[in-house]
């Protein structure tokens, strides 16, 4: 099934930049980023595959998966005087089919299980919404 997604061309030179900036990202997570992508690296939610810091046109996000076209992004503080751009951008990328899950970093940091449910169960929405069936279900 292929679904036709508006897509932002982005010129060879900044996608260059983007990815030079995702890898300084990469260097320095905040303490929320660096404990939930420790729960997510390497397939450990599910055995569902996220990239951290990945560069979707013209922004990086803090976490991705492919298979579900699913955004997290772990907000810190800094967040709370940037609501219009946060909005923007999130308003962009929904644009482009794609799901922006946001997380207050305190949850991680302060219940990473919790944190974890909660990403689950986005997922799960996402399923139904889109038909994709449960590898926890029926298989095995």
């Amino acid at each position: 099934m292929k679904n036709d997604f508006p897509r932002i061309h982005v010129p060879p030179e900044i996608k260059r930049k983007m990815i030079e900036i995702a890898r300084e990202f990469r260097k320095e997570p905040t303490k929320g980023e660096k404990i939930l992508w420790n729960a997510l690296r390497g397939k450990k939610l599910d055995g569902i595959k996220f990239r951290r810091q990945q560069p979707v046109g013209y922004f990086v996000v803090d976490f991705y998966n492919s298979t579900f076209r699913l955004v997290v992004e772990v907000d810190g503080p800094i967040h709370n005087f940037q609501k219009k751009a946060d909005k923007a951008r999130q308003d962009i990328l929904e644009e482009l089919g794609l799901t922006v899950f946001r997380i207050n970093t305190e949850i991680p940091e302060m219940n990473l299980p919790q944190a974890l449910n909660m990403i689950r169960a986005k997922i799960q929405e996402i399923r139904q919404n889109q038909g994709i069936p449960s590898p926890l279900v029926g298989e095995g």
